[in-house]
């Protein structure tokens, strides 16, 4: 290995590294949006009750019933 190698960086790397230096909140800014729609609490109760309520669909969505 020569003396002047210095390992390789990408310019994404660059860029994500630049970025998180200027705004050292970003993180926890990405993590407070990500709970606003993602990160709830599944309620069982009512997610029983629609596993129940669910129909079987036909194999062909579109052909009318035939018995």
């Amino acid at each position: 290995m020569p003396l002047f190698w210095k390992p390789y960086k990408s310019d994404v790397t660059q860029f994500i590294e630049a970025l998180r230096a200027k705004k050292p909140t970003l993180e926890s800014e990405q993590r407070a949006g990500r709970a606003l729609l993602w990160d709830k609490r599944i309620d069982l109760d009512a997610e029983a009750e629609y596993s129940e309520a669910r129909v079987p669909q036909q194999p062909y969505v579109y052909q009318t019933k035939v018995q």
